[in-house]
C-alpha cells in the first residue's frame, strides 16, 4: 500500500509495475538487467481518490497521463532496479498530494486612482515631446 497522506493510500492492486532496459550508464550490466522502471496508476478508476482530486491530477500530470485515464511514471535514475522503484512510488505520492492541494483563488484588484493618474500625465508628456519633434514649419 502506497500511503500519499492520512487521508488518502493507494492499494497494491491498482498499482502495475513494467521493467524495462534502462538506457546510459550500467557498465557491462546494462544489456542484461532490466532496471528501469514503468509505474502505472489507474486514477481515472481509482475509488480512493476523490473527484476533485482526480481533475486536478489530470491538469497536473500533463503528458503522464494516457488517453484511458492513467498515469505512467517513468524512472532510469539509478543502475538499482529497487532504488528506481522507490522514485517511481515516491514521484507519484509527491504528484497526487500536489493534486490534493486547490489553488488559492485570485481576486481582482484595480489600480490605484493615483497610479492612473499618473500614468495618463506621462503618457500625455510623452506624446507632446513627440508631437514637437517633426518638420519646422516656416
Amino acid at each position: 500500500m502506497l500511503r500519499v497522506s492520512d487521508t488518502i493510500s493507494i492499494e497494491d492492486w491498482e498499482l502495475t509495475e513494467h521493467f524495462v532496459r534502462a538506457s546510459g550508464p550500467g557498465g557491462q550490466n546494462v544489456n542484461k538487467v532490466s532496471t528501469a522502471v514503468e509505474l502505472r496508476f489507474e486514477a481515472q478508476r481509482s475509488p480512493n481518490l476523490p473527484d476533485f482530486v482526480k481533475t486536478r491530477l489530470h491538469k497536473i500530470a500533463g503528458q503522464k497521463w494516457t488517453n484511458d485515464g492513467a498515469v505512467v511514471i517513468f524512472v532510469q535514475d539509478t543502475r538499482s532496479q529497487a532504488r528506481n522503484r522507490e522514485l517511481a512510488r515516491e514521484r507519484l505520492a509527491e504528484l497526487i498530494l500536489k493534486a490534493t492541494h486547490r489553488p488559492k483563488r485570485r481576486i481582482k484588484t484595480k489600480p490605484t486612482l493615483g497610479s492612473v493618474r499618473r500614468r495618463l500625465d506621462a503618457k500625455k508628456k510623452r506624446g507632446e515631446v513627440k508631437a514637437l519633434r517633426g518638420k519646422v514649419g516656416e
